[in-house]
């Protein structure tokens, strides 16, 4: 029993249309579902990916209206990581964000910068050897397209309280290091410590990932919660989320984990070729259909192009 890697990546937007404008219109990631926060559904969750909605590529935002921007901290992920296929790429990514007014970095092997509410990303050239996981977008050339999660960097001032859970509970690798891999039979991705800013007092908000979640096999989350527990961490029951079936608990550095079911996916509530195009509701929630959408923002999405290949 391996965990897949990353499954997906949540983090907070104030500003839902400058969101979807930004990772859609920019980053040329595909909206794979738009539907609402389950424990708070008058706000959007929106997700973003490849093509399919894979595991391994979903970055998902929830949307606080007017949301102050938050700051990294101890606890916390502070940089996303994402997989590219070579050094033209990170050259084509750093003129293409220049061409927009987002200040990038270009150093050897990787390409810095932040999005509009100051989450920070990183793009490597990797060589993993994982399938690419890619979004199709008329401007990005597909062989510069963003392919996925490489791994995240989270701030810790006491690594070593997480190594038990970690490689003994649920079977990271450790790397050099406070490096670790977690890698299953088809993808893998890092996990890595920095040490946290002495100066910085942590702040959750508009700009900050809020948890990350790790790819688990469809019946084996039982297993993995009992794992957890004996770890000494305290896991949430299973949580169904219509999508995906969740467990969550906080790792003893202070970061939300979350194991995720791969599946049943983002298709299985409308066609694939349609994805995020509408308000999508699981079960629960379709009773409140008509108020929710009288609530939430239009959001520029989808975009003429897509529209018009999809029919």
């Amino acid at each position: 029993m391996r965990l897949e890697g990353i499954h997906h990546i949540s983090a907070i937007t104030g500003d839902a249309a400058r969101n979807v404008q930004f990772y859609t219109g920019v980053l040329g990631l595909r909206m794979v579902k738009r539907t609402v926060n389950q424990d708070e559904p008058n706000m959007y969750h929106l997700f973003y990916g490849d093509e399919h909605g894979s595991p391994g590529m979903d970055l998902t935002f929830f949307e606080y209206p007017g949301a102050a921007r938050g700051l990294a901290g101890a606890g916390m992920v502070h940089r996303i990581v994402w997989r590219v296929s070579s050094r033209d790429a990170l050259e084509f990514w750093e003129e293409r964000l220049a061409g927009r007014g987002v200040r990038a970095e270009l150093s050897r092997g990787s390409l810095l910068f932040a999005d509009p509410e100051g989450l920070e990303h990183e793009l490597v050239h990797s060589l993993a050897g994982d399938r690419p996981l890619t979004a199709n977008a008329p401007e990005i050339p597909g062989e510069h397209a963003l392919q996925g999660f490489e791994g995240v960097r989270a701030y810790s001032n006491a690594p070593v309280r997480s190594e038990r859970l970690l490689g003994e509970a649920l079977g990271f690798t450790r790397q050099e290091g406070e490096h670790w891999e977690v890698r299953g039979e088809r993808r893998g991705s890092f996990y890595a410590y920095d040490p946290a800013p002495p100066e910085i007092h942590r702040s959750q908000g508009a700009g900050t990932v809020h948890h990350v979640a790790f790819a688990a096999g469809p019946g084996d989350l039982e297993s993995w919660r009992t794992r957890v527990s004996d770890a000494g961490a305290r896991p949430t029951p299973v949580i169904e989320r219509f999508y995906f079936k969740s467990v969550y608990f906080l790792e003893p550095s202070g970061v939300l984990f979350e194991l995720a079911t791969i599946g049943p996916g983002f298709a299985v509530d409308e066609d694939e070729q349609h994805l995020g195009e509408r308000l999508s509701l699981p079960p629960p929630f379709e009773a409140m259909r008509e108020q929710l959408e009288s609530k939430l923002s239009p959001l520029p999405y989808p975009p003429a192009w897509r529209a018009a290949a999809a029919g």
